[in-house]
């Protein structure tokens, strides 16, 4: 029997008990992360508290794992771990591996958000005007293409660290004279919307979408949204996982202002809302549990409850010093 690995799971604890509750005794679900005290370390059988990521004889021990525990499939919970992971995709499918993970040429542009970003308007997309360095941000002031506020973030981040938003040209100078790699945006008057999209492993096709309107956001993760449909939407997103070359799980955040649909961001990864597009009937882990074992998954774009709401809160793990890992 394969077994499916997922890597720094962290406090994703929802995540995980979704897979167990999937996969129930078809394969077993190991998890893994660098910190004893990370919970999802404590609601499965196996787990491993590794190295992190970034420290020499990590990957030599991810592999001992998986010829361990026989691994049919690996996934990773982190963003900085995307890259390295699709630089070893080869050696996991030498090994009869699946990788839930995009090309590193791929994976590489979704962290780079000008990257993204400008490929989405040399494809034909609707894009959020997005400029690099002062000059042609206040060029473009001064044609009136854009005006404030406007949007600063890191152009290589995660989350909503270091988000802000900018009222006027000495601030956005003094934003680009302190940071090297600023990315710059106009802002966008409209509403956030989440997309979970699956891509199947063997065929390539893109074979889930489920979208949520972000209602509420806390910590660069959405707290409060309410699940919907919208054909023109799917279609959109279909045509562009397919020619980004995005496979398998993966999470598109998008800002629909009159009417359109414009294209922000990428991440290759199950994203912290993909809980309400598993409580609304689309059952990613399944996906992946089918591709591991040779089966390509059907066509369910747009199978799943709509109007349906999520609503996050907090919760802790109390353990005795004797369950330590």
């Amino acid at each position: 029997m394969k077994n499916i690995l997922i890597l720094n799971a962290g406090t994703r604890d929802t995540l995980i008990q979704d897979f167990l509750k999937t996969v129930n005794d078809q394969c077993s679900i190991i998890v893994t992360d660098n910190y004893e005290l990370a919970p999802t370390v404590y609601e499965t059988q196996k787990q491993y508290v590794t190295k992190r990521w970034d420290e020499e004889g990590y990957w030599d021990d991810i592999i001992d794992i998986c010829k361990t525990e026989n691994v049919g499939l690996v996934l990773t919970l982190v963003d900085p771990e995307l890259e390295l992971l699709a630089e070893r995709k080869k050696i996991f499918e030498d090994m009869g591996i699946l990788v839930n993970v995009a090309n590193v040429e791929t994976v590489r542009d979704t962290f780079d958000k000008y990257k993204t970003i400008s490929y989405v308007m040399q494809h034909g997309y609707n894009y959020i005007k997005s400029y690099i360095d002062y000059d042609s941000a206040k060029e473009a002031i001064d044609n009136k293409e854009i005006v404030f506020p406007l949007i600063t973030k890191p152009r290589k981040g995660s989350g909503s660290a270091g988000i802000e938003l900018v009222n006027n040209t000495i601030r956005l100078k003094q934003i680009c004279d302190e940071n090297e790699d600023v990315l710059i945006q106009e802002f966008v008057k409209g509403q956030e919307i989440g997309v979970d999209v699956f891509v199947d492993l063997i065929t390539g096709e893109v074979v889930s979408i489920f979208a949520k309107k972000k209602l509420k956001m806390r910590a660069g993760e959405t707290d409060k949204s309410v699940s919907f449909k919208d054909n023109s939407l799917f279609s959109l997103i279909s045509s562009f996982a397919r020619e980004f070359g995005l496979k398998g799980v993966n999470d598109i955040d998008v800002f629909e202002r009159d009417g359109k649909y414009y294209i922000s961001e990428v991440n290759p990864r199950f994203g912290g809302g993909y809980v309400h597009a598993y409580a609304a009937g689309v059952d990613f882990p399944k996906m992946l549990l089918n591709n591991m074992n040779g089966i390509t998954n059907k066509n369910s774009i747009g199978e799943y409850r709509e109007d349906l709401y999520m609503m996050k809160y907090f919760a802790i793990k109390v353990i005795g010093k004797e369950e330590l890992k």
